[in-house]
């Protein structure tokens, strides 16, 4: 009741021109406490959570009040010889929003307090499922950091025999290329003896020297080519 009386005064009050109605970014100011363990359990962070609905409450408050500006203006369009433009209605329309705002951001701060200390707080004597070891395997501050040491020994560990074996890797691609090459090389020593067998000698060794007279017979006949052709140029 309240609200509406000071939403008619607000309407017979003189106003320069409004601004557009827009929504403000203006929000509830939330705790500085990270409330980490709490982000662990929900997922999500509680401040994000009361963020959220306080947008949600603030987003329905200007939609409500659109609708509002929009009821009183059809409202007056039957109304003769209504005195009242639709700036004035603007400009009351946002002062009466800024009031409502107001209390409700009042009221706000209030319910954002209650949420984080009794609804999205996990109490301090609690813990999570994962960390019920805790309880059967308290530690002291001192092995607490001892084991923090231990695990960034183990890490460095770990890094190292994963170096390790990126290097070992690597070592056998080579060897796998080197074992190609090998085959390729019996492969091309079973040819030659094949062809040693072909000629009528069994002992690699003898179609070796072989074909090693062949390529000296064949490298001879090139050199007196050779020759030929440029005794042949030369007459």
């Amino acid at each position: 009741m309240r609200a509406q009386v000071l939403f008619s005064q607000m309407l017979h009050s003189e106003g320069t021109t409004p601004r557009p109605f827009k929504t403000q970014d203006s929000a509830a100011k939330m705790s500085v406490d990270p409330m980490s363990y709490e982000a662990q359990f929900f997922g999500f962070t509680p401040q994000t959570c009361v963020l959220r609905i306080y947008i949600a409450f603030q987003d329905y408050l200007f939609e409500v009040m659109q609708a509002v500006e929009q009821a009183i203006l059809r409202k007056l369009e039957g109304v003769p010889g209504c005195g009242l433009s639709p700036v004035q209605i603007r400009k009351c329309t946002e002062r009466f929003l800024g009031f409502l705002k107001g209390r409700f951001d009042s009221l706000f701060g209030k319910m954002e307090q209650l949420l984080l200390q009794l609804v999205l707080r996990i109490p301090p004597d609690v813990l999570l499922p994962e960390d019920k070891a805790q309880e059967t395997h308290p530690c002291s501050e001192e092995e607490f950091q001892l084991l923090q040491k231990e695990i960034a020994e183990l890490q460095e560990k770990s890094k190292a025999e994963a170096c390790a074996q990126q290097a070992l890797l690597a070592e056998l691609e080579e060897q796998k290329i080197v074992q190609a090459k090998l085959r390729q090389t019996l492969a091309l020593f079973d040819e030659l003896d094949n062809v040693g067998r072909d000629q009528g000698t069994s002992d690699f060794r003898e179609s070796l020297g072989f074909l090693v007279q062949n390529s000296r017979k064949l490298q001879s006949i090139r050199d007196d080519v050779e020759r030929e052709g440029k005794r042949l140029k030369v007459a």
